[in-house]
């Protein structure tokens, strides 16, 4: 694999613990700031916000821009975001921080996909993002433990401050280990912006939306269940959410060779899968040692989940995969407050703290319809218009429109 993916995977290192970190540093932040810890939760959704919003708006501004200073400038903005979390003043410039923070997120990983896919030959495309997703993967075994212990001790800024200086290494990596790549000719915003009208593109963000959802229904609350259902004290809740960062991990190395083989049964096998150990995870959670190996299975089959939905995306907008990628992380956040509104519901109408997992296999399943129902309505013969079978002009195109991988229909379908 290209020097350059690492250079990819740092900089998704410093995104995912900016994240994560702030679901553990709530109480910190209400204590410093003076006010509760359900109004500093609104951080938390700051972040995703500037996500959605950040996502199809700067990458449809940057599509004449080349890829490798789009991703400069994505990661400066980072930098920024973060600098700024670290001095707020108040907690109103804390929420603009964040949301500032947020903001090139999704457009850093739609680019940053198109870019891995560009660095690596044919039948590689989907090892090589899986590859940059481990950053993000690796962020939630060591970033976000590490960030919430540190903040704990030294106060939440001195966090923002780290996770600044992660981003300002991960510029430097990018400026020396990224080479220059160019925008397609043909590239432009009505041409990205009309990728998103793709039927199958739609389809695979709606799946992202409510499959996805189905995760972060229960990992919101994993916290409570870890004290409150498997009867761990509260110094082993790091230990639990770092099994599963172990498990995302895990299912990120799988993900890219078995999307690589065969990418709709992935994604139909992970979501069928994250439903199954979704209910059992109700009955594991009783027995301690039971409780912990599901939860590494639970981040391996959700994550699972993302290589392929980004590949498919991809594939989908054809000439334009940028804005598609870069939505499908909208898709992610939006999968992530909305799995944990559903489940935090369940908690509140008295269904106990397991609720959310029952909650987040019906998601999990609603997932898996939509996307069988969309691999369904693109077999050949069946296609919308505007959307070619599965498996023809995959990822990304070269100078001129001509693509730099071909994959069969056979293999992906």
């Amino acid at each position: 694999m290209p020097f350059a993916l690492l250079a990819l995977a740092v900089s998704a290192f410093g995104i995912g613990t900016t994240e994560f970190v702030m679901m553990g540093l709530l109480p910190n932040v209400a204590d410093d700031l003076g006010t509760s810890v359900p109004t500093a939760g609104y951080l938390v959704s700051a972040y995703a916000i500037g996500v959605v919003i950040g996502a199809p708006l700067l990458t449809a501004v940057g599509s004449r821009v080349p890829r490798k200073r789009m991703l400069l400038l994505l990661m400066a903005l980072f930098v920024v975001g973060n600098l700024a979390s670290a001095l707020a003043p108040d907690f109103g410039w804390l929420l603009a921080g964040r949301v500032l923070a947020g903001l090139p997120h999704g457009a850093f990983f739609g680019v940053g996909a198109v870019v891995a896919a560009r660095l690596v030959s044919e039948g590689r495309q989907a090892r090589a993002v899986a590859t940059m997703f481990l950053g993000l993967t690796v962020a939630n075994i060591i970033g976000v433990p590490a960030a919430t212990l540190l903040g704990q001790h030294l106060g939440w800024r001195a966090t923002f401050l780290v996770v600044t200086v992660i981003g300002l290494v991960a510029l430097a990596a990018l400026a020396r280990l990224v080479p220059y790549v160019p925008v397609e000719a043909h590239q432009s915003v009505g041409r990205e912006l009309r990728a998103l009208k793709d039927r199958q593109v739609l389809l695979g963000l709606a799946t992202a939306v409510l499959g996805f959802g189905g995760v972060f229904a229960v990992y919101s609350y994993l916290a409570s269940m870890t004290t409150e259902v498997m009867g761990f004290g509260e110094s082993s809740v790091t230990l639990v959410l770092a099994l599963f960062g172990i498990g995302m991990t895990l299912g990120a190395l799988a993900a890219g060779p078995l999307t690589d083989r065969a990418l709709r049964p992935t994604l139909y096998g992970s979501l069928g899968t994250l439903a199954v150990v979704l209910v059992a995870f109700r009955f594991t959670v009783h027995i301690q040692w039971a409780a912990l190996v599901t939860v590494v299975i639970l981040g391996a089959v959700g994550f699972m989940t993302t290589t392929p939905l980004q590949m498919l995306v991809m594939s989908k907008a054809k000439d334009a995969p940028t804005i598609a990628s870069a939505s499908n992380h909208s898709a992610f956040n939006l999968a992530n407050a909305g799995g944990a509104w559903a489940g935090g519901a369940a908690i509140a109408a008295g269904w106990g703290w397991m609720s959310p997992t029952l909650v987040g296999a019906v998601l999990a399943a609603v997932g898996l319809a939509i996307a069988v129902t969309a691999g369904m309505l693109d077999r050949p013969g069946r296609s919308g218009r505007g959307t070619a079978p599965e498996g023809s002009r995959v990822v990304a195109s070269g100078g001129a429109g001509a693509p730099v991988a071909e994959e069969s229909a056979e293999r992906v379908g």
